[in-house]
């Protein structure tokens, strides 16, 4: 908890100073050099969630970055575990429910 606590915090403060997106997560490399991109996004989450934090312009900073190193890295990824089959399968049963557009 105290690792991700020093993320938040650099994340927090390279906002406030106006960094965005690569400046951004360079920026809490620099500070907390043993960051994951797990750890970072993990910490984003953390800031989004303080009801404390309430500049808008921080929030969608932090979740620009969030989402951009949640999808670039796949890092949580959920279907990590499944078989390509499986995987196959899921998607089909996805798309079964979606409505078509004509």
């Amino acid at each position: 908890m105290k690792e991700k606590k020093r993320v938040y915090e650099a994340l927090v403060d390279g906002a406030m100073e106006g960094l965005t997106d690569q400046a951004l997560y360079d920026f809490v490399k620099a500070r907390c050099p043993k960051a994951t991109s797990k750890k970072i996004v993990r910490a984003s989450l953390l800031a989004l969630t303080d009801p404390h934090l309430r500049d808008r312009n921080i929030l969608d900073v932090i979740y620009a970055l969030a989402i951009k190193h949640r999808l670039d890295d796949g890092v949580l990824d959920d279907g990590e575990d499944e078989e390509p089959e499986e995987r196959a399968q899921s998607s089909q049963a996805a798309n079964q429910n979606m409505p078509q557009l004509s």
